[in-house]
């Protein structure tokens, strides 16, 4: 069994098991009341190449795959795309869900939005043919958080429009449901075997 380790900053310390992806959105005082209006609008050009990019993360995938299968390895090359693709697509989440207002670099970073995850030395041959069943139940948890999370940004809209905050509590849910999602894609994108933790945190 995997020990638990010490996350370092910004991550406040937590502990997590090894393997697990650490994110974390900046929370921010402050926010535009305008660019809630224009968000949507101004991340089209980012997700028209993340849409290309995202044909290449599927391809990276099904390559990994059969890498894994065969060595154990997830070669590095393809590991660091698939990081890079995940990054900058969560760059994009959170700048779309009114989290931040800085307008998303065309790269992975440099950006408010931190997310880290160790390159594994070994990957099981075997889990690699179930862990899209073994995550069936995050997946129905977090359907229903997912629902609620979009609460929270329709609520969060109108609070930064009256009064320019994301209220704390509501960030941090929305923050926590990203992060449990995103765990839960990199453990089924073959990015670790570390299972992902039922948790916000």
């Amino acid at each position: 069994m995997q020990q638990p380790a010490q996350i370092p900053p910004p991550y406040g310390g937590l502990t997590v098991p090894t393997g697990t992806a650490e994110f974390e959105i900046e929370y921010p005082e402050r926010l535009s009341r305008l660019l809630i209006f224009v968000k949507w609008l101004a991340i089209i050009p980012h997700l028209l190449v993340l849409w290309v990019l995202g044909i290449g993360f599927a391809i990276v995938t099904f390559i990994a795959f059969f890498a894994i299968l065969f060595t154990g390895k997830y070669p590095r090359g393809l590991w660091d795309y698939s990081i890079m693709y995940l990054r900058w697509s969560q760059n994009i989440g959170a700048y779309f869900l009114l989290m931040r207002d800085e307008y998303p670099p065309f790269a992975a970073g440099p950006y408010p939005v931190h997310l880290e995850l160790a390159y594994p030395d070994r990957l099981s041959r075997l889990l690699i043919f179930v862990k899209w069943l073994l995550v069936i139940p995050h997946l129905f948890i977090l359907y229903f958080l997912g629902l609620a999370a979009g609460f929270v940004v329709v609520i969060a809209w109108f609070a930064i429009l009256f009064t320019g905050k994301y209220p704390r509590g509501m960030f941090d849910f929305a923050e926590g449901v990203i992060r449990w999602s995103l765990r839960v894609n990199v453990y089924t994108y073959l990015m670790t075997d570390t299972y992902p933790p039922f948790s916000l945190e």
